[in-house]
């Protein structure tokens, strides 16, 4: 006798859909490449991904289709990005999921270069990573202006810290104030949301950090070092 039959839930065909989507190398390549919160063009995500653009195309109008990129044009150039920030946090997050023993081994000396500049301090999204994100966190949260007791939380000395700064906040947005991201190369979460986003913004925009390679690392300036170690106390080793 059968058992006693049960109803699927309607989410599952949208779940194994998604699931369709991130499972295969070129879409995922494309989605980590635009982490870095910028718009690429087709072609550049083409040679990023090492396939013809005419390949590249066929993956990109599927991960558009699939509301994990949208599609911009300028003229004759055709610009992808990831489609908000919900798109970037399911990438960042399935990343961090990856074991440890699964990471991609350096193959050349270069690549080696590159991935430690990343694990330093990189943008993920529009929200600092990397050791430089969390130690962002970690003196927030030390110097009472983030909660992490339950999910993460600005208190009213953290939004006072932001108002004093001059960096605004977007309180009012769908988005939250300020939310937990998991780290991929730390495995520790680090500051993102609006909070997060305006954080980097403002560290970019002063020149606190500056973009470095062609990827999403950044790097502390010396004046950046000047200013995290008087406002969150910071060690200036910690930044390098």
């Amino acid at each position: 006798m059968l058992g006693r039959m049960t109803t699927k839930d309607p989410r599952s065909a949208g779940l194994a859909r998604l699931a369709g989507l991130l499972a295969d190398e070129t879409r995922a390549a494309c989605l980590l490449a635009l982490l870095d919160g910028r718009a690429w063009t087709a072609g550049e995500l083409a040679r990023h991904a090492g396939v013809a653009p005419s390949t590249l195309s066929g993956h990109v109008g599927k991960l558009v289709a699939g509301g994990l990129l949208a599609e911009e044009r300028q003229g004759r150039h055709r610009y992808v990005r990831l489609a908000d920030a919900r798109a970037a946090q399911l990438v960042e997050e399935l990343t961090a999921r990856i074991a440890p023993d699964a990471d991609r081994r350096p193959r050349t000396l270069r690549q080696a270069g590159a991935d430690s500049a990343a694990a330093r301090g990189r943008t993920c999204y529009d929200h600092l990573a990397g050791r430089l994100g969390i130690a962002v966190t970690d003196a927030f949260t030390a110097r009472g202006l983030l909660l992490q007791d339950t999910g993460f939380a600005l208190t009213e000395t953290g939004l006072r810290w932001f108002e004093t700064l001059g960096i605004g906040l977007d309180r009012h947005g769908r988005r939250p104030l300020a939310r937990a991201c998991l780290d991929w190369t730390e495995r520790r979460p680090h500051l993102a949301g609006a909070a997060g986003a305006a954080l980097c913004r403002h560290a970019l925009d002063v020149r606190w950090c500056v973009r470095i390679g062609s990827e999403r690392a950044v790097k502390v300036t010396e004046e950046g070092e000047r200013a995290l170690s008087e406002l969150l106390g910071i060690e200036k080793s910690a930044l390098r």
